[in-house]
């Protein structure tokens, strides 16, 4: 309710109709799964979007300071040129460096915490827009990328189900020349922080579609976006790969769309989450989908927007 999401029609301390719908919608205004439930991953970005910028000193640590403040930080930074990544709401080195690049040239001390000073400098400067610097370094560095996949370190990953098509998808990287790596795990963090760690330039994850409307199924992906901020690199990818899928496979594409979801957030590459069904098609035709993911990313590692 404090966040403007209406749930007093069910009694205090009592979880109703209202109070699931609250939440609902809550998830769908934060690109969050839609399921109406309050689990570890909602709770945590309702506790971070209680966060206002100035409610707190910002500075780097582990774990890393998250919330809908340092969100608010990122997006001003990344307006007025200062590149802080990507608006993850999470104060980690590339955020730091920006609000260290900021003080800089604010004449403060340059330590990386955003504190009062930092606030009032801010304010002062203004707003400068609403183009975002990370933005078009992601497109820059897809433009000027090699026109191969020689190695190129690309990961592709599942959770749990998939291992025979993500490893097939992997030997076919491999084939045409890029450092495949592949990844198998139940959490999406974990999977984010080992893509992270190797360098990868692209993640791609493979799910089974969790919430087929029918026997038909389809062929749904999602990239990163938030509020001021989406991902081109990895927009681009989910579009390539959901209808080239979709075609493989003889399924309705679903459609792209932008979520939050951990994987997507953590990740420091153009990130996509694929997620296909039903799953015995999968199983009858998993080399037809792996030439489909493969085509998919080879196009657009090779073949960058102009």
């Amino acid at each position: 309710m404090s966040l403007g999401f209406g749930a007093d029609a069910d009694p205090a301390g009592e979880w109703g109709p209202a109070t699931e719908s609250a939440v609902r919608t809550f998830q769908e205004r934060r690109g969050l799964r839609a399921d109406g439930r309050c689990g570890e991953q909602t709770w945590s970005v309702i506790v971070e979007a209680g966060y206002h910028l100035g409610d707190r000193r910002i500075y780097q640590r582990k774990p890393m300071m998250r919330g809908d403040d340092v969100a608010d930080l990122q997006r001003r930074l990344g307006a007025m040129g200062f590149d802080a990544g990507k608006i993850d709401g999470i104060y980690g080195p590339d955020t730091a460096a920006a609000v260290a690049d900021f003080q800089r040239n604010a004449g403060l001390t340059v330590d990386g915490i955003f504190g009062p000073d930092e606030l009032r400098a801010l304010e002062r400067v203004g707003s400068r827009g609403e183009a975002q610097v990370a933005e078009l370094r992601e497109l820059d560095a897809l433009r000027w990328s090699a026109r191969t996949l020689d190695g190129r370190v690309f990961a592709v990953a599942e959770r749990g189900g998939l291992d025979a098509l993500v490893t097939g998808l992997g030997r076919r990287l491999r084939r045409l020349g890029a450092d495949s790596l592949v990844l198998h795990h139940p959490d999406g963090s974990q999977l984010a922080a080992q893509a992270n760690a190797a360098g990868a330039e692209l993640f791609v994850e493979v799910d089974v579609l969790a919430d087929e409307a029918d026997a038909a199924g389809g062929c749904r992906c999602a990239y990163y976006r938030t509020e001021g901020y989406a991902s081109p690199a990895g927009q681009r990818l989910a579009e390539l790969i959901n209808q080239r899928v979709a075609d493989a496979l003889r399924l309705p594409a679903l459609g792209v769309r932008g979520m939050v979801v951990p994987v997507l957030r953590e990740t420091r590459m153009p990130a996509v989450v694929c997620e296909m069904g039903p799953a015995g098609r999968l199983v009858e035709h998993g080399p037809e989908a792996i030439d489909a993911l493969s085509d998919a990313i080879v196009s657009w590692a090779t073949s960058p927007p102009t």
